[in-house]
């Protein structure tokens, strides 16, 4: 099998090397298991050498895009810097990519990649995970894609994408599973010190507020939920708040922020839990009630859909110590 790590201009070293890593170092626990190597890894870019990040490395890549008519996969590291920038210098790449795909080629993309994988259109009208960090900015860019909110990993009709930093490794895995086996795919866990089974970036996002919109109306609902998060804030009063009735605020809130009304505020809470969790000693049921929630099961079912952990579980891996 012929895997082709593109490397794109301006890109992110650390997103550059694990998939080379990963698949190479495949072929050694294959062949532990008494099995062939399956692997064939190269880096292939749009010019004999090219610089990463802003130029600290230099990666001497195996071959040019006019030199590959046919792979089987195609990785696509993470860019760096200037996300309009980077698209920009790597458009002659567009068609290669595109025609690697409609030759039958897979392709995947890692955490910020994914903004390089909708630039050539194949991910339009399909699911698309990228850095929880750039949600805003990539649906403003890329509306046609759906994007998945928290989660580690896509996978439709060949086109793969990984959430933020360290999960392209699950992806990673998620494909070597797929094109090997189960164990192999454990086997190269273990080596690598990697969670295999993590699907949800939850956890580690950090609740921007979505206020990257143009209505201030709403804007000004945003802003009293936050400042009130701990009361009983009905949907009606935040209507008449900004003078407009309820179904006509709803409509515009979930076009401007992405949530309904409902999902922002449990957002707001369990961000403002998160924060207690990881900056005090306080129980369960203290943070629950400072944050607005009566009932301990509405507020763990709550937390966890959002961050994918239960509050004890959060609690306990990020609490601060001493």
């Amino acid at each position: 099998m012929h895997v082709t790590v593109f490397v794109p201009e301006q890109a992110v070293m650390e997103a550059i090397s694990p998939p080379y890593r990963l698949f190479t170092s495949a072929n050694q626990f294959l062949q532990w298991q008494g099995k062939e190597p399956l692997f064939e890894v190269e880096f292939v870019g749009m010019t004999k050498s090219v610089a990463a990040q802003d130029g600290e490395y230099e990666i001497k890549t195996h071959k040019t895009i006019d030199q590959v008519k046919k792979t089987d996969l195609v990785i696509l590291p993470a860019l760096y810097g200037d996300v309009q920038q980077a698209l920009e210098k790597n458009e002659p790449a567009l068609d290669w990519l595109k025609s690697m795909y409609r030759n039958g080629s897979e392709i995947a993309s890692l955490c910020i990649g994914a903004f390089l994988l909708a630039n050539t259109g194949l991910a339009n009208g399909k699911k698309c995970s990228t850095h929880w960090a750039y949600y805003d900015q990539f649906r403003l860019m890329f509306p046609q894609v759906e994007l998945l909110d928290g989660t580690i990993i896509s996978d439709e009709d060949g086109i793969y994408s990984s959430g933020g930093a360290n999960s392209i490794w699950n992806l990673l895995l998620y494909l070597l599973e797929k094109y090997t086996d189960r164990n192999t795919a454990i086997m190269a866990a273990k080596f690598f010190a990697i969670d295999i089974d993590r699907f949800d970036q939850g956890y580690f996002t950090i609740f921007s507020a979505q206020k990257n919109h143009n209505d201030p109306e709403i804007l000004k609902a945003q802003e009293l939920i936050e400042s009130k998060f701990n009361e009983k804030v009905t949907v009606d009063e935040l209507a008449d708040y900004i003078a407009v009735n309820r179904r006509t605020f709803e409509r515009r809130f979930k076009n401007a922020t992405n949530n309904t009304v409902v999902e922002y505020l449990q957002r707001v809470r369990v961000e403002a839990a998160k924060r207690q969790f990881e900056a005090s000693r306080k129980n369960v049921s203290e943070v629950m009630y400072e944050v607005g929630y009566s009932d301990n099961k509405a507020f763990r079912e709550v937390f966890r859909k959002v961050t994918g952990l239960t509050p004890v579980e959060y609690r306990n891996k990020y609490a601060k110590v001493g």
